[in-house]
């Protein structure tokens, strides 16, 4: 390891929220982890392709950041998965002075 410097290295216990549902053109089933690192976006993990992201609500503003991160090439996919998220994604009460 004397090559690496570490930059963080936290043990935190976490909520984490398994959700599967369908809709009229697709399955979905994602891992939601929320986690007070990483400006307290949860993780989002989909469970099928591993694919993975920090979202927050700002995020679900972007159709093609997420449809970029989850591969998706339809726009109504992206739509209701955008619907899903706004519903389940929480408001974030972190602020940054990086904006």
């Amino acid at each position: 390891m004397e090559f690496f410097q570490k930059l963080y290295d936290e043990h935190e216990n976490v909520n984490v929220r398994f959700v599967g549902f369908t809709t009229d053109l697709t399955r979905y089933d994602f891992g939601i982890i929320y986690t007070s690192l990483f400006f307290a976006k949860p993780l989002v993990v989909c469970m099928q392709t591993g694919r993975s992201t920090l979202l927050d609500p700002k995020d679900l503003d972007d159709t093609e950041y997420l449809q970029k991160v989850f591969k998706m090439d339809n726009n109504e996919q992206t739509a209701e998965l955008i619907e899903f998220f706004k519903e389940t994604i929480p408001q974030s009460h972190f602020e940054t002075e990086y904006e």
